[in-house]
């Protein structure tokens, strides 16, 4: 139950193309959503589903699965292309994106949608709530791992950092961190928002082991999910730095499509682009 999928590096990069169709066509659908920071997260996030994480899409809900919180929950569109990709959710679940009753709602709700492990709302919680997931696991001599996906602009909240710094001190080696890098948030570009600097070692600093890849080049992403889900003595933070908007040339490094769904002729060039 729940083993690993170990998919093919062809594999993966299909799925995710097809998760960036699912992204675009459910947020036009609703005529809202967050498709910039879906797109710049499915590649890490299809890697991370499609090589290490113990996860049944026939039982979403079985007890010892690996658990994945979404602390950007705003990037819902990603979770749920993912989880249709996967057979958990189906078309006409993605398609009643943000609408009142759907599976699917603006944000990832637990109490919505089998496959989701976290209920998100303001930003920076994501991590602590892993890190009580994670020290959980070990008092239940569970051999589950917790990976947390937090955006670039999230490490702006102190609470993340209160959180990294108890994940240390606490030795957390079954939580792993995987950091958005978009560098644009919801109104303009981190760096004009907050300067944010250097990640990397501001994570070293607090005690975590930390690589930095590309985070849409697959077989360095790969590569990267498995060093981290193998057996180091603390917590471990991948900081993937990636494209807002990637698979869409007029929403790549665009900080307009954060938070603005691609109107009808808009989605009509993107598909075309991703077919």
């Amino acid at each position: 139950m729940g083993s690993p999928r170990r998919m093919s590096k062809e594999h993966l990069i299909e799925m995710a193309r097809l998760c960036r169709i699912d992204i675009l066509r459910m947020t036009h659908a609703a005529g809202a959503g967050h498709p910039g920071g879906s797109l710049s997260a499915i590649d890490t996030m299809v890697a991370l589903y499609g090589t290490v994480l113990r996860f049944d899409e026939s039982d979403p809900q079985w007890e010892d699965r690996d658990r994945f919180v979404m602390s950007k929950g705003h990037a819902s569109p990603a979770m749920y292309a993912l989880l249709h990709q996967l057979g958990v959710l189906n078309e006409s679940d993605i398609m009643s994106f943000r609408k009142l009753g759907s599976p699917c709602q603006g944000h990832v709700d637990m109490g919505w949608t089998d496959g989701v492990d976290f209920s998100a709302g303001s930003l920076g919680m994501g991590m602590s709530f892993g890190l009580g997931c994670a020290i959980a696991a070990r008092m239940d001599e569970s051999n589950r791992n917790v990976w947390v996906m937090i955006g670039d602009g999230e490490t702006q909240e102190g609470q993340v950092w209160e959180a990294a710094m108890a994940a240390s001190f606490h030795k957390a080696s079954n939580l792993k961190v995987l950091v958005d890098r978009n560098r644009i948030q919801n109104d303009d570009f981190v760096e004009v928002q907050m300067e944010i600097g250097d990640i990397a070692g501001k994570f070293e600093s607090f005690g975590w082991e930390v690589r930095e890849i590309d985070g849409h080049e697959m077989d360095e992403v790969v590569e990267a999910i498995e060093w981290a889900n193998g057996g180091q003595s603390g917590p471990i933070a991948i900081i993937a730095h990636t494209t807002k908007g990637k698979g869409v040339s007029f929403m790549e490094d665009n900080p307009a499509f954060h938070g603005k769904a691609p109107d009808d002729s808009e989605l009509a060039a993107a598909l075309e682009e991703l077919s």
